[in-house]
């Protein structure tokens, strides 16, 4: 057991270090966290609800320039696993940006990027410490996003001092590298995931920086009348960043960077049913040279296993 858990520590500590928006905000987010329990089939709606400053001075401070924003996102998404060892994910994000500032408010809705994830699964093994049932899993695999939300590119031109995130989408092919690994005992566990987004340089000349999510929760399943499953949990999120780049050789100053989140949530599962929630408190954060700071998050899910 041991020297599984080592690799997989391994694996996340040596993933590079970059990132594709700011903490998650605006055109992406690839947080999992704990799926739902599901055998074959799942599909589901997400809803996340996140705000970040922009436009700040120097020193991180407000000034007459400065904009609240407001990112939501209302996420059909579903999975199907193909026989033992393939999992497919799928997302379909619809979007939703505000804006709030002096110099003019700004809104606008439409649908985000979908995304495709595949997944094999590499390790399942089950064994027993003493007379408890010891499970662990690693899954590894790849995905693709689709270029289907709307970019606009004046949008960079008019904000030139603060990050390229008021967008609904990338107007970018982009690519995935995953893992997902957990590991209990009887009903206490550890659930590790890592993504890891490669960003390709979209028609208007501009590349978001790739993207590195890394997650860990620990969790307890408390059960009720054979039905009826509550796991609360806890943990870290850790989101870090290279910066943009035009033209293929210009550095976008104000991107990159990154944000440390203590997660708290709870996952509920009815039969064929599955509800949960999480919580993100910014722990640390530095985005955008400075020029960014990100408020806390929230994400809402449900889903139906068939």
């Amino acid at each position: 057991m041991k020297k599984y858990f080592l690799l997989i520590l391994i694996t996340l500590s040596c993933l590079p270090a970059i990132a594709c928006d700011i903490c998650g905000c605006g055109v992406g987010s690839y947080y999992l966290g704990i799926l739902p329990e599901y055998n074959k089939r799942f599909v589901g709606l997400r809803y996340q609800h996140k705000t970040l400053m922009t436009h700040l001075g120097p020193l991180g401070e407000r000034t007459p320039n400065t904009a609240d924003e407001t990112y939501q996102s209302i996420e059909l998404w579903g999975g199907w696993n193909i026989g033992n060892k393939f999992r497919v994910l799928a997302f379909i994000p619809y979007n939703f940006n505000d804006r709030k500032a002096q110099t003019g408010n700004g809104y606008k809705d439409g649908l985000g990027d979908i995304a495709l994830m595949g997944y094999y699964n590499a390790f399942n093994h089950r064994s027993t410490v003493g007379e408890k049932l010891l499970v662990q899993s690693l899954w590894v695999g790849a995905g693709v996003k689709a270029p289907t939300g709307k970019y606009e590119p004046n949008e960079r031109l008019q904000v030139s001092e603060s990050p390229n995130n008021f967008q609904l989408g990338t107007s970018s092919t982009d690519f995935t590298l995953n893992a997902a690994y957990d590991i209990r005992l009887m009903d206490l566990g550890l659930n590790l995931n890592a993504n890891y987004k490669i960003n390709t340089e979209n028609k208007y000349a501009y590349r978001y920086g790739n993207k590195l999510t890394l997650n860990g929760l620990l969790y307890y399943k408390w059960r009720f009348f054979n039905k009826l499953s509550i796991g609360p949990n806890a943990g870290l999120l850790y989101e870090t960043s290279q910066n943009d780049v035009e033209s293929g050789k210009y550095t976008v100053d104000v991107s990159g960077g990154y944000a440390l989140s203590l997660v708290g949530g709870i996952e509920a599962n009815f039969g064929r049913f599955s509800a949960g929630a999480n919580y993100q408190n910014i722990a640390s954060q530095h985005l955008a040279n400075n020029r960014a700071i990100a408020g806390d998050r929230l994400m809402v899910h449900f889903s139906v296993a068939f």
